[in-house]
């Protein structure tokens, strides 16, 4: 993406960053050193136009990153940025409505905005990334839900099961089997699914968990 967006976009180098899910942003790609390290700064320091464009929304567009206004506004930055060689940064937000993945930002050597044209085809770019990963986290989300849901499911058998047999092997109520099962996994220091499995595959006696009077 960074470097299909330094090719066809009025930019030099570009930069990626995006937030995990504690909101920590981190640089995820760069087209230099450079770049990596500007982005770096930004984090580090709390204050940019990628900081900006990821926290509040709007693209962040500095025409130069060497006037009073960026100065003031972001001053540790716009030192930095012009010492690495550039005097023009454009920051796309990565965002879908209310949630935002991070940002997406472009430098240039010479000062001066970013073509409207430019900015709207690079904005609209940075859209289609934020919902490819969108897409690609609720399908991870999901089969982690249908994972648990499963999880649960043969945890709940495996107990089930493990209380019919303990209950017609020893004459015993269900309700009962279930409390002797629970009572032998405490005692053991043994989680309930991990008992009732023994139990089923006869790696476990059933006497050992309800010995029979």
């Amino acid at each position: 993406m960074v470097e299909i967006s330094a090719e066809i976009f009025a930019a030099d180098q570009v930069g990626l960053v995006i937030a995990d899910a504690s909101g920590q942003l981190h640089v995820v790609a760069a087209t230099s050193d450079a770049t990596h390290l500007i982005e770096v700064l930004q984090i580090q320091n709390g204050e940019g136009p990628c900081l900006d464009a990821y926290e509040f929304g709007p693209p962040v567009v500095v025409s130069d990153i060497a006037d009073a206004h960026a100065q003031e506004r972001w001053p540790t930055l716009s030192s930095a940025i012009q010492e690495l060689g550039f005097r023009a940064v454009t920051a796309l937000p990565m965002r879908l409505r209310t949630e935002s993945l991070g940002a997406m930002n472009l430098f240039r050597v010479a000062p001066g905005e970013m073509p409207i044209e430019d900015l709207a085809s690079a904005q609209a770019l940075a859209d289609v990334a934020t919902i490819g990963i969108l897409q690609h986290k609720a399908v991870r989300d999901a089969r982690m839900v249908i994972d648990q849901l499963q999880t649960a499911l043969n945890s709940r058998i495996a107990i089930e099961q493990a209380k019919g047999f303990i209950a017609q092997r020893v004459g015993i109520s269900i309700d009962e089997a279930f409390n002797r099962i629970r009572k032998y996994a405490r005692d053991h220091n043994l989680g309930l699914t991990e008992t009732a499995r023994r139990i089923v595959d006869r790696t476990l006696d059933p006497n050992e968990v309800a010995p029979r009077a």
